[in-house]
């Protein structure tokens, strides 16, 4: 038995559809909102080297009272180390969250899909044991027949 294939101009051959355009260029919005969050930034910075620098030239007059810009600081550093430990809790608690995740949630699915890849194996094992080995072999045993007929020369020789 052999298939013939239609000719090449009666087959329906169709080109992938093109891809979107959409996501390949933002949109007009898209961009204004992205210089908008650049010029936000470089704003943010160039203010805080101004008062920076504003604060360098301010300290270094020799009639500065530096005691209270001393405790000032002191203060502001106080405040810093309660906003970081209050991050380190929040980060603490994330990771807490993820452990967990990972041992009541993607640890079962691993189990399931190990259990799953195990019994395909199996299912291999014994298809191929009692389904393609005899058929292997029936072919196996038809063509040795054929060749002693043809041996014999009760058949027609293959060219």
């Amino acid at each position: 038995m052999e298939f013939e294939t239609p000719p090449l101009e009666t087959q329906n051959i169709s080109a992938p559809p093109p891809p979107e355009s959409s996501s390949a260029s933002p949109s007009p919005e898209q961009l204004k909102k992205q210089r908008q969050i650049v010029f936000s930034i470089v704003a943010v910075v160039v203010i805080f080297l101004t008062l920076t620098i504003v604060a360098i030239v301010w300290l270094a007059q020799p009639s500065t009272a530096t005691d209270k810009v001393r405790d000032i600081f002191i203060i502001f550093m106080a405040l810093e180390t309660l906003v970081i430990g209050f991050v380190l809790v929040i980060l603490t608690i994330q990771v807490a969250r993820l452990i967990n995740l990972l041992q009541n949630e993607i640890k079962p699915i691993l189990n399931t899909t190990n259990e799953t890849v195990n019994t395909l194996r199996g299912t291999v094992l014994f298809l191929s044991d009692n389904l393609a080995e005899p058929v292997v072999k029936a072919n196996e045993y038809m063509a040795a027949l054929q060749t002693l007929r043809e041996a014999l020369g009760f058949g027609k020789k293959k060219v």
